[in-house]
Order: C-alpha cells, then sequence, then structure tokens
C-alpha cells in the first residue's frame, strides 16, 4: 500500500469527523499495488447511516477535509451506506480493497 502511517491517519480521522465514527474505509486502486507509481487516491467508505438529505454535501465536506490534511491531490470518493445495494463497483472496491 502506497500510502505512509500519517497519511492513513489522516484519512481516518476526516472520515470519522464528517461521515461518523463508524465508517468503514478502503483503499482500492492503484494505491495497493507497491509495484506502481503515483495515480490518484482511491476510497471506498460504508457508512450505517441511510442517504440523507446533504449526501452530496457531505461528500464535498469530507472532500475538502481531505484536501487540508493531505494537500490537494485526486482523490476519489465513493460512498455507499448500508442500507443501499452492493453494485459491481462496491464489489470490486472490496475485493481488490485494503481496510484503513
Amino acid at each position: 500500500m502506497r500510502l505512509t502511517d500519517t497519511q492513513v491517519d489522516a484519512i481516518k480521522d476526516a472520515v470519522a469527523e464528517v461521515l461518523g465514527p463508524d465508517a468503514r474505509v478502503y483503499l482500492f486502486g492503484s494505491r495497493v499495488d507497491d509495484s506502481r507509481r503515483g495515480g490518484d487516491i482511491d476510497l471506498y467508505i460504508e457508512v450505517h447511516a441511510p442517504p440523507m438529505p446533504g449526501w452530496l454535501e457531505a461528500k464535498v465536506a469530507l472532500q475538502r477535509c481531505l484536501w487540508e490534511r493531505l494537500g490537494p491531490q485526486r482523490i476519489d470518493l465513493l460512498i455507499r451506506s448500508d442500507e443501499q445495494p452492493l453494485r459491481p463497483i462496491h464489489r470490486d472496491a472490496l475485493q481488490q480493497g485494503v481496510r484503513l
């Protein structure tokens, strides 16, 4: 996994602050492969709350919080409530992903 311990802690803290302490965070995509270089940070996040009004606002707030802690860079967020159906993209992220 190509994230430092400091970056992992920053991600986990930001997710807990914006989406709650029970949110589960997984890194997937190119940053999981130690043999690759560069690439964006792909995060799959599962929350225990149903989709709410302001869901998009929460995603924007999380993006902003991550940029403040990690610096401006490409971060892709895939957020799913436990009550939403598991789609193929979610399954792929869970199969490839590393829980932070």
